[in-house]
């Protein structure tokens, strides 16, 4: 099943809220069980070309030779990437860790298809959802692939402090004394 890149980039628009908040709350390694599922993700955190604003944007990712790349999978025209096209300062936040980095475009050719395969490899459902699997020839995949854009995000130095991945963890203890004696009380009954 595929859909149209119109209706998939509604259908992230509202997927990545979910996946933003999940990470907020420190249920990001939830979130990232590779090899099924929503696959692996990370989160850039970048600013709004327009707007100025800082903005967070959940992507699929794969770490290459310990470099991280990431692909804009509904194209060259998400939102994101146009950001990023903008200013390239950004942080992410990866599974085990959280940098300060620069974003850098790397067209799609045949020598950065490898790569490539090992995002899309990485991205769970969302490349098969838009139609794309990894295992199709090299002519196909550069001709599916030709609007996408791969993305390398060079770490600069490693991020601590206010404002990152947990940053609503809190909430977790405080549900759990209020529904605690909730549970125990209609138990009782």
């Amino acid at each position: 099943m595929t859909i149209d890149q119109n209706d998939m980039r509604v259908f992230f628009r509202y997927f990545n809220r979910f996946m933003l908040i999940m990470w907020r709350l420190g249920l990001d390694r939830w979130m990232s069980f590779w090899p099924s599922g929503f696959g692996q993700y990370m989160v850039i955190n970048h600013t709004g070309r327009k707007s100025g604003q800082l903005r967070k944007t959940p992507v699929n990712f794969a770490e290459v030779s310990g470099e991280i790349y990431c692909v804009a999978g509904v194209g060259r025209i998400s939102d994101w990437y146009q950001n990023l096209l903008a200013d390239p300062n950004v942080e992410v936040w990866l599974p085990d860790s959280r940098w300060s980095g620069v974003a850098e475009m790397v067209p799609i050719t045949i020598e950065t298809l490898p790569v490539l395969r090992e995002v899309l490899r990485c991205s769970g459902f969302a490349g098969r959802l838009a139609g794309i699997y990894p295992e199709i020839t090299d002519n196909n995949l550069l001709s599916v692939c030709k609007d996408y854009g791969l993305i390398h995000i060079i770490r600069k130095q490693p991020r601590t402090g206010k404002g990152g991945p947990g940053d609503l963890a809190w909430i977790w203890p405080l549900a759990v004394m209020v529904m605690f004696p909730l549970i125990s009380r209609k138990k009782k009954k």
